[in-house]
């Protein structure tokens, strides 16, 4: 058994601290969840470094308990309703880091009837008043397959990149993603 070096391009960069600290500093300032922290995404220290982040709307408790994901459980008991002033503060963020183009994604919230697809919408709508010249990319839950609530999503007519991640194949999905349909 040989012991093998990493490739360069593997391994994670260490951050550059000022530029680190600045992001820090302006997601705690406008007190914003990333999935770069929840999901302790090794990219972290260079995405940071660079001014960037991924941000979480809807809090840091998911409803789904998918097998691949680090985000926290949460239950009934645990989640807290929607802060209202969220999309307010992830489009000050935004226009704060200086960013060309904006990611959002969220955790699931089944437990709301339109499972978050206003507050997307409400997001969308903040990021293009404090950053019109930012694009936008919405990472969106699963929405249940309701058509309906990804036109909420997308009525502001402001998104440039909408994605939604699989994870799996057919034979695996409800191993990896209880709770969720692969159809």
């Amino acid at each position: 058994f040989a012991l093998h070096r990493r490739p360069p391009w593997l391994r994670a960069k260490s951050p550059e601290p000022a530029a680190f600290e600045e992001t820090k500093n302006v997601v705690k300032k406008h007190r914003l969840t990333t999935v770069c922290e929840e999901a302790r995404c090794p990219n972290t220290g260079e995405c940071w470094s660079n001014h960037t982040a991924t941000f979480m709307i809807m809090g840091d408790l998911c409803t789904r308990r998918c097998s691949f994901c680090s985000v926290k459980d949460g239950t009934l008991q645990t989640l807290a309703p929607l802060d209202p002033f969220e999309p307010l503060r992830v489009g000050q963020a935004v226009a704060q880091l200086g960013l060309r183009h904006a990611v959002v994604t969220c955790v699931d919230r089944d437990d709301i009837p339109d499972m978050g697809a206003e507050h997307f919408h409400r997001t969308a709508k903040a990021i293009a008043h404090a950053a019109p010249d930012c694009t936008i990319e919405f990472l969106v839950p699963d929405l249940r397959g309701k058509r309906s609530l990804l036109e909420i999503i997308l009525q502001s007519g402001r998104i440039n990149v909408l994605n939604h991640n699989i994870e799996t194949v057919p034979a695996l999905y409800k191993a990896v993603r209880p709770g969720a349909s692969f159809e």
